[in-house]
């Protein structure tokens, strides 16, 4: 039988997996945000997907090496370290709790001759916030078959993603993993700068220092207890939550000062097509943020990756 687009994953069924392997995920991060080469919106510290998992962009600079990834593979469930010398160290993602695989990635990385001190190694925005990495012995579940089946998910989500992003020829993000959130999205931008008063954090104001529409996927929380695509514009403009979305199923949601367009994973699961389904929930967001907010989407419409008209005529492919 065919594999299914997009797998079953009730949060409940991987709830303690998800929460040592978030907690991995940003200890990896903040090495990418204290060693890579900054980007503007923070794309130099997300993680980029593979065909066996997620791994940051190359890390290090010219000047002070070495260069270095991190990846997170989950077929041989190690976190794999590798340098531009040809050195390699590999921290097993299972058996062992936060604490562990803390001290181990940060050994692994200087026998790599990198050395990085983290300015904050706690989690951010979680509930143990407070607490250590090196302190961490409460989350040690790691079930190989459900960081796998997650990793599916992600991968397929990726595809749709990858996808969306072919139909805009404007300023867009790669499609990447957010370890602080621990969602997957891609976000769109247009050439309006926001103006943010001084109060504003630092990382937001970097995040949304331009306006942008932004599409993702989360593998749910504490307050949505589901997977669930989402879109969002910010910032919002006036009677967003009043316009349409596609499918029946997808709604505005409050959220914080403003409004998140939602539509649950299972849903998309259930359609006919579902990855006709989430590129049209994208769609739909994207055509209601958009058009309040007075972008030419007709000047930034992409056909299927292609911007010179004239190659949109299906015999001007790629030259043989």
């Amino acid at each position: 039988m065919a594999e299914e687009p997009l797998p079953a994953i009730p949060l409940d069924s991987w709830r303690p997996t998800k929460e040592t392997l978030h907690r991995y995920a940003q200890i990896i991060g903040k090495v990418a945000l204290a060693k890579g080469i900054r980007r503007n919106h923070w794309w130099h510290m997300t993680y980029r997907l593979t065909a066996r998992g997620w791994t940051t962009v190359p890390l290090g600079t010219a000047s002070e090496g070495p260069v270095f990834t991190c990846e997170f593979d989950f077929f041989d469930h190690v976190l794999r370290l590798a340098n531009d010398r040809g050195t390699c160290e590999e921290v097993p993602l299972g058996g062992q709790s936060v604490a562990s695989f803390y001290l181990q990635a940060m050994s692994g990385l200087r026998n790599l001759g990198v050395e990085v001190t983290l300015a904050h190694p706690t989690p951010y925005d979680l509930p143990d916030h407070g607490r250590p990495f090196d302190e961490d012995e409460q989350h040690h579940a790691y079930d190989p078959a459900a960081a796998q089946r997650a990793f599916r998910v992600q991968s397929q989500v990726g595809r749709i993603l990858e996808e969306f992003s072919a139909t805009y020829s404007g300023k867009i993000s790669p499609v990447q993993l957010f370890w602080h959130t621990f969602d997957l999205a891609v976000q769109r931008f247009s050439a309006r700068k926001i103006a943010m008063p001084d109060s504003v954090d630092p990382v937001t104001r970097e995040a949304y220092s331009r306006e942008v529409v932004s599409a993702g996927f989360w593998f749910g929380d504490d307050k949505i207890p589901a997977p669930t695509f989402y879109s969002y514009t910010a910032p919002e403009p006036a009677g967003l939550a009043d316009q349409p979305l596609r499918p029946a199923a997808a709604r505005w949601t409050a959220s914080g000062s403003g409004h998140n367009a939602y539509l649950p994973y299972d849903d998309v699961r259930a359609a006919a097509d579902p990855i006709a389904t989430a590129l049209d929930f994208f769609q739909s967001a994207y055509e209601a943020g958009s058009r309040l907010a007075g972008w030419d989407a007709v000047g930034l419409a992409c056909n299927n990756g292609i911007t010179d008209p004239v190659l949109t005529t299906p015999h001007l492919g790629w030259p043989e």
